[in-house]
């Protein structure tokens, strides 16, 4: 073996421990804006076909 091996052998172990805290994945994610479109549009048709309700 040459001498790089046998550093790399006894460099030691690798240590993988779990985190303390949870792993938390925020996605904010905005459908309001589709939502409030549907609406608006929907409002806009149902005032076009009645237009004696206000």
């Amino acid at each position: 073996m040459t001498t790089a091996m046998l550093a790399a052998a006894s460099a030691g172990c690798v240590n993988i421990s779990a985190p303390d805290k949870p792993i938390q994945i925020n996605l904010n994610i905005n459908v309001t804006q589709e939502v409030v479109y549907r609406l608006d549009n929907e409002a806009k048709t149902l005032i076009q076909q009645n237009p004696g309700i206000f």
